[in-house]
Order: structure tokens, then sequence, then C-alpha cells
């Protein structure tokens, strides 16, 4: 068999030091499983910007291109806060999803039962919680032209973006999600804004035309204000939401708290043929980069998520998750998700953690 090929691109701040964690764990189950990977690295974000000039150079979107997954960790910092726009940390993530046409953007927000005590919420209102967000990742408003600060006439300036999307757009991260939730628990909440802006009108209609096609699944919809109400309220009510770009993101990052921290959340970015990005919900954390605090379970997560959505792999995910559990059920903790009198540990310690729980049954 060919080796499967993975691109891992560390990124900024905290981000290489969580990569080196995922690294180890990666190790581990491609020994343990015959999985056949081979890793390269590559540069993107501020650390290629500094190298390079360019925050996506032309040999890292070249090797995303040939690579059967990508693993990422993370962009940005206060440093590049004054380059050009154009050339900032962050605009090349959003190149590379654009330019891998990464269109489907998975954010599950999974409570750990070991971890039902450091949600902002009561226990009870987020114990269980499993709910998956499926964001629109390569149009909407990030995307839409025209778009800018202009001058007016009377000397005022003026920013403006252009919030669109297509039918087809549409229609393949609805069909995309209706195939979750028909996977999951059978019921998918579309969120939109139809009762102000024209694009989600559009959307609303897509995604009700499609629905006869998965009988199986029960569609509901709500507008955006009264979903970040009810995700806050009722968390669990929710088995799959589908929303655009702007709202996804928004609401995912509100969703990652009910799970205690932003640092235990993975995310994949999948293309149309199910090769994907893989990286944590959370950014590069530039006030604690360097000084072994990050949490890399997210980014172990994302790993899992990367073996069974792209590469087929769902014992070896099952394995990598399975293991999370028995890290966090031996009370490890670092220092996002450490009660108050507790001693946090490092993130290298809680990879070598991981590490040694997938080695036992």
């Amino acid at each position: 068999m060919a080796a499967r090929r993975i691109l891992i691109l560390p990124g900024d701040h905290i981000g290489p030091e969580i990569v080196a964690e995922a690294e180890k764990v990666i190790a581990v189950v491609d020994q343990r499983f015959a999985l056949g990977l081979a890793l390269e690295h590559g540069l993107i974000g501020g650390a290629a910007y500094e190298a390079c000039g360019d925050p996506l150079p032309a040999e890292t979107l070249e090797r995303a291109r040939a690579a059967d997954a990508t693993l990422l960790g993370a962009v940005g910092g206060p440093e590049w806060d004054d380059v050009d726009r154009a050339l900032r940390p962050e605009k090349g993530l959003l190149r590379i999803r654009a330019e891998l046409g990464l269109f489907g953007n998975l954010r599950p927000a999974i409570l750990y039962p070991q971890l039902a005590e450091a949600s902002s919420l009561k226990p009870e209102v987020v114990s269980g919680l499993d709910l998956l967000i499926v964001r629109e990742l390569t149009g909407g408003i990030y995307f839409g032209e025209p778009r800018g600060i202009r001058t007016l006439a009377s000397g005022e300036r003026e920013g403006f973006n252009t919030y669109v999307y297509r039918e087809s757009e549409i229609e393949r991260i609805a069909r995309l999600a209706f195939r979750l939730a028909a996977q999951r628990g059978g019921r998918l909440c579309s969120v939109d804004k139809a009762n102000v802006l024209e694009a989600t009108v559009l959307w609303r209609e897509v995604v009700e035309r499609i629905a006869p096609e998965f009988p199986e699944v029960t569609l509901t919809h709500l507008y955006v204000d009264n979903a970040a109400m009810q995700l806050v309220m009722a968390p669990k009510q929710f088995d799959v939401m589908v929303t655009g770009n702007l709202f996804g993101d928004i609401l995912s990052d509100a969703a990652a708290m009910l799970t205690g921290s932003i640092g235990m959340l993975p995310s994949a970015s999948l293309d149309a043929a199910g090769r994907g990005l893989y990286e944590p919900c959370h950014g590069s954390a530039p006030d604690i980069s360097g000084q072994g605090k990050a949490n890399p379970l997210a980014t172990i997560l994302s790993v899992a998520m990367m073996l069974r959505y792209t590469l087929g792999e769902p014992a070896a995910a099952a394995a990598i998750e399975a293991a999370v559990g028995r890290v966090l059920d031996d009370g490890l903790r670092t220092a996002d998700i450490c009660a108050a009198g507790r001693e946090p540990v490092s993130t290298a310690t809680m990879g070598d953690a991981v590490v040694a729980a997938l080695g036992s049954p």
C-alpha cells in the first residue's frame, strides 16, 4: 500500500507546541494500526510570512494539494497586526481553505463527562452534550465581493462587505449536513436570518428543497439570534446545526465554551472528495506561547477526526478518543480545564499521557 501523505503545518505561537504532541500520537497509531502514514512539514501564517513574505507560500499550497490530509496548529499574533491586510497570517488560512475547496467545516461540541464541572453552564444543562455544527467555509461575507474601505464625497470613510451565497454553495453544504445528521440522531437545525437578509431567504429555500432527499432527517429552522439563545439555554436539544460562514464562526465558538474550554474542540474542513484540513478550534494564544501551558487535546482529537473522515480509519480514531477519555479519568488537566486548587499539567505531559493511554487496554 502506498504511503498516505500527511502535511503538518505547525503555524504560530502555541501551534508548534500542540502539533508536536499530536505528532507523538500519530506515530503511535501509525505503528499500532499499520496505517502507512508519511509526514511532511510546511509553513503557514506568520511563520511563513517571516520566512518568505507570504502567509501561504506556493510550496505549502502545492504540498497541501498533493497530501491526503493536512494537520494545522494555529496562525496569527499581535506582532503581525501592522502588516498589510493581504499578508496577515489569517489570510494564509483563508486562502488555503479557498484554494483547496474546503467548503464544509465540521465542529463538534462534545462534553466529556469528566469536565462537566468545567463548563460555564450547570452540569445538568450540558451533561451529555454531543452537538455537531456544520459551517459553510468558503462563501458568505468572508469572501464576498465587493469589499473594502472607501472615502465618501463627504470625506467620511465607509467600510463595506458583501454577504452572498449561490444556490450551488448552499446545496453542497446542506447535503453534507443532511448526510451527517442521518448518521447521527436524525435531526438537523438550519440557522439563518431570513427575516432580514435576502441571502438567507435563499438559504432557507434551498435547504427546504433538499430536505425531501433525506426523509429520515427532521429539519427545523432558527434565526441566528434565537439559535444563540437556545444554544446557551438548552444546548442538548440540538443534534446537527448547519449555517453560513459568519454565523457558523460565532455559534461554534459559543458552543466551544459549553464544553469547558475551547482547548478541547477539534475541527475538520472537507472538500467534495472528503479530503480535509484538520485543526483545533482555538487560536494561537500568544499570551501563553512558549510556556508549556497550552492544551493539546483539541489538536490530538483533530487527528482522530482526520482518521475518521478522510483516511477511513475509524478504529484508530476511536482509540485516540478513548485514550483522551482515560487521561481525563486519571485527573490530568491543563490550565484551561483545571479546577481551582488543583495542579495543572504541561502541554508535553498531557501529550505523553495520551500516548501512554494508547498503549493500554
